[in-house]
């Protein structure tokens, strides 16, 4: 009886060093669990951007990107507010210096590309739109609002054509301005010269010479108290390198 005790404890010995052994192994290695990643985005860049996720998952196994599109000075507001982001990408410096200005960002910004306003007209232009002094017409303008970066870079290019706007509507992101023209629902709207190529035969675009004087430059940088900072400046890195241009190139955007 005392044999068959002890090879029952050693039994259960070996059992026990062997899950404790099993419990290290490759399944449940830390290093190996997956990682969401959060990139918040100005809205305009949507499309390059969800290409070049779409590729840093490619080369990250297990590494999910979940990105949050939106206008800037909001992705600016809710990072404040405590909302889990890694890394932050404005459409203009001011957005980019309210994050710097509260200490939230954990590296110096860099600039990565540029954008200039078009004007945005439903296909066939039925309201007969053919300049920036047009839009001071009868007819159903739609801007954003001024503390969007499509919003200041309205009121600049307003100002120096010396004209005023009587917009019927002011949307929180170009994305919004650019669904409005596209449904019908506005005559005209002053958007990214990007939203118009993205919108392809669903808009008419007209350029206009102020729109020179409104040059938006775009920022990135990691955000302070990320979950994965490295994670965070190599898409940072993507974004700035040769192929992250490249991508933004494609979709109409200019050189930093």
């Amino acid at each position: 009886m005392k044999t068959l005790l002890r090879s029952a404890a050693a039994a259960a010995a070996i059992a026990l060093t062997a899950a404790a052994c099993g419990s290290g192994g490759p399944a449940e290695d830390p290093a190996a669990a997956p990682v969401t990643f959060h990139v918040f985005a100005a809205a305009s860049l949507q499309e390059p951007f969800e290409e070049l996720g779409e590729q840093f998952e490619s080369e990250h196994e297990g590494v999910t990107v979940e990105f949050s599109f939106a206008g800037s000075s909001t992705l600016v507001e809710q990072i404040q507010q405590g909302a889990p982001a890694d890394v932050f990408a404005s459409a203009d410096t001011k957005n980019m210096d309210k994050l710097t200005d509260a200490g939230l960002d954990a590296a110096d910004p860099v600039d990565f590309t540029t954008n200039t306003l078009r004007i945005a007209v439903p296909a066939g232009n039925p309201a007969g739109v053919t300049d920036l002094a047009s839009l001071t017409g009868d007819l159903n303008l739609i801007v954003c609002a001024p503390e969007v970066p499509c919003g200041a870079a309205t009121g600049t290019v307003e100002e120096a054509a010396g004209l005023e706007f009587a917009p019927v509507s002011e949307e929180q992101s170009v994305t919004d301005v650019l669904n409005k023209v596209t449904s019908g629902e506005a005559d005209a709207g002053l958007v990214y010269v990007t939203d118009v190529e993205k919108a392809g035969d669903a808009v008419d675009g007209i350029d206009f010479p102020e729109a020179q004087e409104a040059v938006n430059t775009y920022p990135i940088t990691t955000v302070d108290g990320s979950a994965s900072p490295e994670l965070g400046q190599e898409f940072v890195d993507l974004v700035t390198g040769e192929e992250g241009q490249e991508v933004l190139a494609g979709y109409g955007f200019g050189g930093a």
